[in-house]
């Protein structure tokens, strides 16, 4: 079974976007270009290092700054939508979020989820809830600093922690949710293969937690 991701981010390498597709905040749709700020290079390679066999398509987000709108998340999310089998993606990463729910992005979520594809989007661990992560039809992620990379966590019924690149173990360079949220999606492309078939949001939610090593939130010490 060939696992389809797509990923809303900043792009990838040169040699991995032929085929995908950049959304600008005017609307406007064009080829994507190789990723300038390094984020969904990092977030892609995380993935692959997860689940060596998926296939990735980017849709970039952000181009010069690591800021984006609702309007081109959904704009992505469409497209992802849109494409037929075989190019169909089984999981949506995005390792992103977003303060404010607005219309345009809840709609094209809604219509994912009726496609049957799976949604991981990057969560606080805790406080204020963002977005698409806040939806029930997503499954957020995060970094757990308890996770070493084959580790897992459940911190809410929708809310999974993992490896982050988290300083505790010695990581470097980038770190936090959104590189948790990119192994969570990795870790999800692992259990379809090992399944060998397309699963229910709720299977899904339930094969995951079943393979978790901590529940509930981490517990820091002063």
């Amino acid at each position: 079974m060939v696992i389809r991701i797509g990923v809303i981010d900043s792009g990838g390498p040169l040699t991995e976007i032929e085929g995908s597709l950049a959304f600008r905040a005017d609307g406007v749709v064009e080829p994507c270009v190789p990723d300038r700020l390094g984020h969904g290079t990092k977030v892609a390679e995380v993935i692959r290092n997860s689940c060596s066999a998926v296939v990735i398509t980017h849709a970039q987000v952000f181009h010069e700054r690591p800021v984006t709108s609702a309007l081109q998340v959904a704009m992505a999310v469409d497209w992802f939508v849109s494409r037929p089998p075989p190019d169909r993606v089984d999981i949506i990463c995005m390792s992103l979020g977003l303060a404010a729910d607005r219309v345009s992005l809840r709609e094209a979520i809604h219509r994912a989820s009726r496609q049957k594809m799976l949604i991981v989007a990057a969560s606080p661990a805790r406080g204020i809830a963002c977005y698409p992560a806040g939806y029930d039809s997503v499954i957020g992620g995060t970094g757990d600093a308890r996770c070493q990379w084959e580790q897992l966590s459940r911190l809410g019924p929708r809310l999974f922690g993992a490896w982050s690149n988290s300083p505790e173990y010695g990581g470097t360079g980038m770190a936090g949710a959104s590189l948790g949220a990119a192994r969570v999606a990795g870790y999800l492309a692992r259990i379809l293969m090992e399944e060998g078939r397309a699963l229910e949001f709720k299977e899904a939610l339930y094969l995951m937690g079943a393979r978790c090593d901590f529940f509930g939130a981490e517990k820091r010490v002063s």
